[in-house]
């Protein structure tokens, strides 16, 4: 299995409950070598049985993604769950910052699954789990272009699904609304309590509800799923 983005707070979660699961990962991260390298040897030491592998790539990059899907051939499952957060209004975002994103979260993911995608056929189940998000759905002020290639990602799911299942491969998506990670850290103490208000459940989430999901989708018990994208938002945004 590739989990990309193993450095970020959900990722990380995603890898901890995936290995406690039986898999083993390759440990996908851009520039946070440190995080990954220590989330590799506590696995490795809890899980002598499996295989984690820590990937260097750059997702901007063609180049870096292009090794990256040479390293990691022969897995069975990808997770996308690497992302950078855009807090702009469109009219001050700049075309290089739309390039950006839109390569990161949409582009080079798909060209990694595209790559892959001939020896994960090879299995009779595989399994591809995005990470968009609730503003992939609903849409957000002030975050128009996360929000959009949240939805691309949302719209590959369910567009991909179709195209795929003949082989038996499962797509599908989880889309996380506020969960407690630095990528909030940029929301105050105020703005925290007004989301909090909004939310039915009352709580913002944790990392881990969103690797729950996850590792259900590839548990084989939702293997009559695909094409669908799980919201894990305590109630803030119900489609």
């Amino acid at each position: 299995m590739l989990v990309l983005g193993a450095s970020g707070e959900i990722g990380h979660a995603i890898c901890r409950v995936l290995a406690q699961s039986g898999w083993s990962i390759d440990l996908h991260y851009s520039t946070n070598r440190g995080r990954v390298e220590t989330l590799y040897e506590q696995l490795t030491a809890r899980y002598p049985d499996q295989s984690f592998r820590p990937l260097q790539a750059n997702l901007y990059r063609a180049d870096d993604v292009a090794r990256l899907s040479k390293e990691a051939d022969g897995v069975r499952a990808v997770v996308v769950a690497h992302g950078i957060e855009l807090l702009k209004l469109v009219t001050e975002t700049t075309d290089e910052e739309m390039d950006y994103l839109w390569k990161v979260h949409v582009q080079s993911p798909i060209r990694i699954l595209s790559t892959l995608s001939a020896t994960m056929r090879s299995f009779d189940t595989s399994y591809v789990v995005m990470i968009g998000s609730i503003w992939g759905s609903a849409g957000a002020a002030n975050e128009v272009i996360y929000s959009t290639v949240k939805g691309a990602q949302h719209a590959f799911v369910r567009a991909y699904a179709k195209e795929v299942a003949y082989s038996g491969m499962r797509v599908n998506g989880v889309a996380p609304g506020w969960i407690d990670t630095a990528m909030n850290e940029a929301f105050n103490e105020e703005d925290r309590k007004i989301a909090e208000d909004e939310i039915p459940l009352r709580t913002i989430g944790r990392p881990e509800d969103v690797a729950y999901s996850v590792d259900f989708l590839l548990s084989g018990k939702a293997d009559y799923m695909t094409g669908e994208i799980i919201n894990v938002n305590g109630g803030w945004y119900i489609s």
